[in-house]
């Protein structure tokens, strides 16, 4: 059990940091580099961006799931 909140635990902090790189920041920033900057130009990327906020929220409650899994069980 442990392995596996491990391996998840692994996998979300990679997807986690990829996801709040590809936020639009408010000065340019790294999200321009994957793209950030191309879709605010042409409009339409709020239905995106609310995806991406939402995708955002649940990887980060299964990771902070897996950080109190883990710690409960190694006690």
């Amino acid at each position: 059990m442990i392995l596996t909140l491990e391996i998840i635990l692994g996998i979300t902090s990679l997807l986690l940091i990829l996801f709040v790189l590809l936020h639009k920041g408010k000065g340019g920033g790294l999200s321009d580099m994957f793209g950030g900057g191309f879709t605010s130009q042409h409009g339409g990327s709020s239905v995106v961006e609310k995806n991406l906020d939402r995708i955002t929220i649940v990887l980060s409650v299964i990771w902070l799931a897996c950080i109190v899994g883990i710690g409960i069980a190694y006690k």
